[in-house]
């Protein structure tokens, strides 16, 4: 009688890698396969992870915001809609036209008279992936206790938002109309706000999107500073490293590197379109700047004197604070803001312009004092 060797058997016998040796690797083969597919899965609960943080952190800094100010200040947050994505990968999406929302700050001084007009700050934060974080705290306080109207833009790739606005970055491209937004927000929205006496200001990347917006819309605005501004992409992306440019060439965003596409990268850059300035600006740097190199705003200076354009500007040697000597708390730094402030006050006319640096850090250093009706 011949007898059948079960199936159990069979399969352990033709699956033996002494027998078959295929079949080891194919094993071996297979498990490789399912490792890289858990290695990619852990990856990206990783990365997931990371935004979430990035907006529990967010929502910890707003509290902070609202703590900060609330003795001199009005603070909102709001939303708004610029205009669509740059990048769609599924062009037949539901909805993959529709405008993107970004969401802005809104600080107020508490002591506004709605029937008076006020002049206005539109303050982008810097950061290839930044937000405006509440170390800010003390410049806004003292834009607000000068009588300035304050709005802080979230554009498109700021971080604290979740990985989809994050990912729909348009550096130098779409982000300066989400900056122009929050601005005409401002003048839509609030009667008391002067839309003649409108400035701009930011530092790092919120200094190239200072520039970029004082070029592209030039009858938007009646002033702008710009501190330590990312000038020259395509120098910038010679000295930096290949993580940072890979920020630029990924698919969701310019899609290749400065090399592939060098109108592109020059078209986003401020030193590249220097004819187009037409506002009243100031311009400072440092040479000791360990982020943005001195050459981009070197170059962007003399690309500006070269158009015969009328502008302000200081090159400060190896000022301590590098990329932040400005907006940083020591002494000097303060000094160096008080000029900022005097170079705007001629032009947009705050109510309450700083004599002096007392009054300056007195404003944004001191307690507020308590009226003594307060103290019952």
């Amino acid at each position: 009688m011949k007898k059948s060797i079960p199936g159990i058997v069979l399969a352990t016998v033709l699956a033996s890698p002494l027998l078959f040796p295929a079949a080891l690797q194919a094993q071996e083969s297979g498990s490789s396969a399912s490792l890289e597919s858990k290695v990619k899965e852990l990856k990206t609960e990783i990365e997931n992870l990371q935004f979430d943080n990035e907006q529990l952190a967010k929502a910890v800094d707003d509290l902070n915001w609202y703590k900060k100010m609330e003795e001199i200040a009005y603070v909102d947050k709001v939303r708004i809609s610029s205009l669509p994505p740059t990048v769609v990968k599924n062009p037949t999406g539901k909805g993959v036209k529709n405008p993107v929302t970004i969401q802005a700050y809104v600080f107020i001084p508490k002591n506004i008279d709605h029937k008076k007009k006020y002049p206005l700050i539109v303050l982008p934060h810097g950061g290839v992936h930044g937000n405006f974080g509440s170390g800010n705290a003390h410049i806004v306080k003292e834009l607000i206790a000068q009588g300035y109207v304050v709005t802080a833009p979230e554009y498109r790739g700021s971080t604290g938002y979740g990985k989809t606005f994050q990912r729909q970055i348009d550096y130098g491209g779409r982000e300066v109309d989400d900056t122009k937004a929050s601005r005409d927000y401002m003048v839509q929205n609030y009667d008391f706000i002067d839309k003649s006496r409108v400035g701009i200001i930011g530092w790092s990347h919120g200094g190239m999107l200072t520039l970029l917006n004082l070029f592209r819309f030039p009858e938007s605005y009646a002033v702008g500073y710009a501190g330590v501004p990312v000038s020259d992409l395509v120098a910038r992306m010679g000295y930096m490293n290949e993580e940072y440019r890979k920020l630029f060439s990924a698919d969701y965003h310019l899609g290749k590197e400065v090399y592939q596409n060098i109108a592109e990268y020059r078209k986003r850059s401020p030193a590249w379109n220097a004819e187009k300035l037409k506002t009243p600006l100031l311009i400072h740097a440092n040479t000791n700047d360990e982020d943005v190199n001195i050459l981009e705003v070197e170059h962007l200076i003399k690309s500006l004197k070269a158009e015969n354009k009328k502008f302000e500007y200081k090159i400060y040697d190896s000022f301590p604070g590098g990329h932040h000597f400005d907006r940083i708390d020591n002494y000097a730094s303060k000094e160096i803001r008080l000029k900022i402030y005097q170079f705007l006050q001629p032009i947009l006319k705050p109510a309450a312009p700083f004599k002096d640096l007392d009054a300056l850090i007195r404003a944004s250093y001191f307690p507020v004092a308590v009226k003594p009706e307060e103290k019952k």
